[in-house]
């Protein structure tokens, strides 16, 4: 009985961090660079990242644009997991960090091998 107190309490615990971090990481945020601005909502159980604006649309990036994030909490503020793009096809490793005033994403290809760090500010 006391694992199964212990089990549904960390499950409990686990269920708050999802929540928390899933929250923070909700609203609309502009790219570091300016070339970008996401809505970031949830869609199903998982939270989808929408393109709203690109300023550069020379490599493929258009508003309508879509990750399908399957994201689980690995720490306090952080989720991590997987990304869709359903437009490339393309599935990459991602990480989700909710800052102080923003967040920060990291997304992988080949393994790990190619990883790309954005920040995002809130967007005004």
């Amino acid at each position: 009985m006391q694992g199964t107190v212990a089990f549904l309490c960390a499950m409990l615990v686990a269920s708050a961090a999802r929540a928390d971090s899933f929250s923070d990481s909700r609203g609309v945020w502009m790219r570091d660079d300016g070339n970008a601005k996401v809505s970031i909502a949830p869609c199903g159980q998982q939270l989808c990242a929408t393109n709203l604006w690109i300023r550069d649309t020379s490599k493929g990036e258009q508003p309508g644009d879509k990750l399908i994030m399957t994201l689980k909490p690995t720490s306090q503020g952080t989720l991590a997991g997987k990304a869709y793009d359903p437009k490339r096809n393309s599935t990459y490793s991602m990480t989700l960090k909710v800052t102080n005033g923003g967040l920060i994403t990291r997304g992988c290809i080949g393994a790990g091998l190619i990883c790309r760090n954005v920040r995002w500010t809130p967007a005004k």
